[in-house]
């Protein structure tokens, strides 16, 4: 079984900084990628950034150049580095990877709320 753990939402001022992490457990042979999505109310989830095995990274554009996306040395965690946070960054945001147990799915974490207001 394996579990996506979140940490590091929540409640921050326009032009702060967060930084989420996601920590991957369980029966794991390999990670091909991992990711952060976010869900605003009434909106569809999107995915905020991307990063590969190795190493590869893609983004929302909407973020470039505000946002990093990180893998641990343990390769079983992913940081998301969130400067310069607007309002329209508020959302939940989730975990995902690409996880080859026995078999290979797709997994996700529970979500940690980011609120960015003054």
């Amino acid at each position: 079984q394996v579990q996506l753990v979140e940490s590091g939402g929540g409640l921050v001022q326009p032009g702060g900084s967060l930084t989420l992490s996601c920590a991957a457990s369980g029966s794991i042979i390999s990670i091909s990628f991992m990711g952060w999505y976010r869900q605003a109310p009434g909106k569809q989830r999107e995915l905020v950034a991307i990063i590969t095995g190795g190493g590869t990274t893609n983004y929302l554009d909407s973020v470039k150049g505000r946002f990093t996306i990180a893998r641990g040395n343990a390769k079983n965690t992913v940081y998301l580095q969130m400067n310069s946070l607007k309002p329209e960054d508020t959302a939940v945001y989730y975990c995902h990877a690409h996880i080859a147990t026995i078999s290979t799915s797709n997994y996700w974490g529970q979500g940690t709320q980011v609120t960015v207001s003054s």
